[in-house]
């Protein structure tokens, strides 16, 4: 079969599109990719996303509306990658689409039940492309009582997981998280959560002090000095020593956040907070690592992906922190850094086609595993 995958993260650096041919199923499984890419989102819609996300300034007209205009974006994002690969878009067999995350609560509070809100409307997508599509991964899992996240880990263990090898793979999108993989024949689960912040905090920093959307390369880390009494801080955050299982996004670390943080730090010269929130994303990998990995984990690779792989003053900094694991990126495997998230929505919406579950319990807590995602028809099919 062949799909095509959507990721839009909690960075919204854009949306990524990868076009895969895909066979079997669960252990069978085999991937290969033909194209990536990922799509601009615009700044006017960038600003409707942050707007939406914060309990604040949002609304149920905004959300209504935007649902829509991102399922479009997602619909010109399909026949986009499409077009890249003279690939014929009636040729494809569906689309998994991870959605945009507006909100999403994983534990209950005193006037909120647990819950899950991810748009870009999938009946456009099926619409404009003509194609079935799978969305809406993560309600299921909550049904079941889990936290519907971290998702990722169950392409992961289908796609990584070694014989004779304990890996850890780190996402750093806009959240960083982690998955370890313990080899096959290992009674350790595989365990997976989310960090703390990846490039969320950085790239809001970039925005509001220089205009841009991130730190190309790290060059502006590398040039700053790190200040130990705003790391101090962020490092108290509650969050960081939180035991797993734990899942985060923009209503924790997103805008209102960054924007606070730059107020009380103003006086500091831009470069340096630049290089302290940059620390910050690594140090809470670090500290999660050895307090709830390494003394139970015998890891001894951190394989990085997302676009904090790009980021050289923050792989530095890893690397820094966790001087006993061999750090490393997807593309020094021979991988795509960028397209790791997409490939698994792929993995994922096959295996809701073939009526598998594809959630991993020892990382979301769901009570057993379901089959994910909602199915949006996009074409007549034949009696």
């Amino acid at each position: 079969m062949y799909a095509v995958g959507l990721m839009s993260g909690t960075s919204l650096d854009g949306i990524d599109a990868v076009l895969c041919e895909i066979t079997g199923s669960q252990k069978s499984t085999k991937v290969k990719m033909i194209a990536f890419d990922t799509y601009e989102i615009p700044d006017d819609l960038k600003e409707k996303i942050k707007k939406a996300c914060d309990p604040m300034q949002s609304g149920t007209d905004l959300i209504c509306s935007l649902n829509f205009e991102l399922g479009q974006l997602f619909a010109e994002s399909v026949k986009a990658i499409c077009k890249q690969a003279d690939f014929e878009l009636n040729q494809l067999d569906f689309v998994a689409s991870h959605g945009q995350t507006i909100y999403h609560q994983p534990i209950a509070d005193d006037t909120h039940v647990r819950s899950t809100l991810q748009i870009g409307e999938a009946a456009v997508i099926a619409y404009e492309c003509g194609v079935d599509v799978i969305s809406n991964f993560r309600v299921m899992d909550m049904a079941a009582k889990g936290e519907g996240a971290p998702l990722v880990p169950y392409s992961e263990q289908v796609l990584y997981q070694k014989e004779n090898e304990c890996i850890a793979l780190q996402n750093i999108g806009g959240i960083g998280n982690v998955s370890v993989l313990p080899p096959k024949e290992s009674s350790l689960p595989l365990l997976a959560f989310d960090t703390g912040p990846g490039n969320m905090i950085i790239d809001e920093a970039m925005l509001q002090l220089y205009g841009v959307p991130y730190d190309d390369g790290g060059h502006v880390a590398s040039a700053g000095k790190i200040n130990e009494t705003m790391l101090k801080e962020l490092m108290a955050h509650p969050y960081i020593l939180q035991a797993p299982k734990k899942t985060t996004g923009r209503e924790m670390f997103g805008q209102t956040f960054t924007l606070d943080l730059l107020k009380r730090y103003e006086d500091l010269p831009k470069e340096d907070i630049i290089a302290t929130v940059t620390m910050f994303t690594a140090r809470s990998i670090a500290v999660n690592y050895k307090q709830f990995l390494l003394p139970t984990y015998p890891i001894k690779k951190l394989i990085v992906g997302g676009g904090g792989a790009y980021n050289k003053a923050l792989m530095q900094f890893i690397q820094k922190e966790l001087p006993e694991l061999e750090v490393l990126t997807q593309e020094s495997l021979g991988f795509s850094s960028a397209a790791k998230e997409a490939i698994a929505f792929v993995v994922m919406g096959n295996e809701t086609l073939h009526r598998q579950p594809s959630n991993v319990i020892s990382a979301t807590g769901a009570k057993e595993p379901v089959i994910l995602g909602n199915l949006t028809y996009g074409r007549k099919k034949a009696c």
